[in-house]
């Protein structure tokens, strides 16, 4: 019975048993064993529905089991437990991001002409950005260092007589 149900050997064995002892009344769900469920349906329709439908307060970007836990009221592990059973993934964004930099076509130009036409004996180093992280103020001063932070210099380079500033960690 087990093989041609999918199921383990010891759950039939337990429904045999409950049959034989209770007859229909042992066929019928018992309560489980753990902690009752304390998330009700609405809760959970709220959650989905703000992660969908609402941008998070006083942010730019997107919502954090922190900030949606706070909206809630609910905790960082069920506002995880609902996304997750859901499939939900505020944190990848599906959209295109424009810039508003009014000197980004400048940059872009820099950058890409020194992987088009790099200078001789130019090294071109590029470093990403963690997806969790958002640098929102490039132009902030960097801070003293720290036991576990790299120093931060910054150093001009001259390209087709314009100067641009780069930063490298060391």
């Amino acid at each position: 019975m087990a093989e041609q149900l999918g199921i383990w050997p010891q759950t039939v064995g337990k429904w045999r048993g409950r049959f034989v002892a209770q007859r229909l009344e042992g066929l019928s769900d018992e309560d489980r064993p753990g902690r009752p469920r304390t998330v009700a349906d609405e809760q959970v329709e709220q959650v989905i529905t703000k992660t969908l439908e609402e941008p998070p307060p006083n942010q730019d970007s997107h919502w954090s089991t922190r900030s949606m836990a706070k909206a809630t009221g609910m905790s960082q592990t069920a506002i995880s437990r609902i996304w997750r059973a859901f499939g939900l993934k505020p944190h990848l964004q599906e959209t295109w991001k424009l810039s508003t930099d009014p000197q980004f076509i400048d940059k872009v130009r820099d950058i890409v002409g020194l992987y088009l036409d790099p200078p001789a004996a130019a090294l071109v180093l590029c470093v990403d950005e963690k997806s969790q992280i958002q640098a929102l103020d490039r132009t902030a001063p960097s801070l003293p260092i720290l036991p576990t932070t790299p120093a931060r210099r910054s150093h001009d380079y001259v390209r087709n007589g314009t100067t641009s500033t780069a930063t490298r960690s060391s």
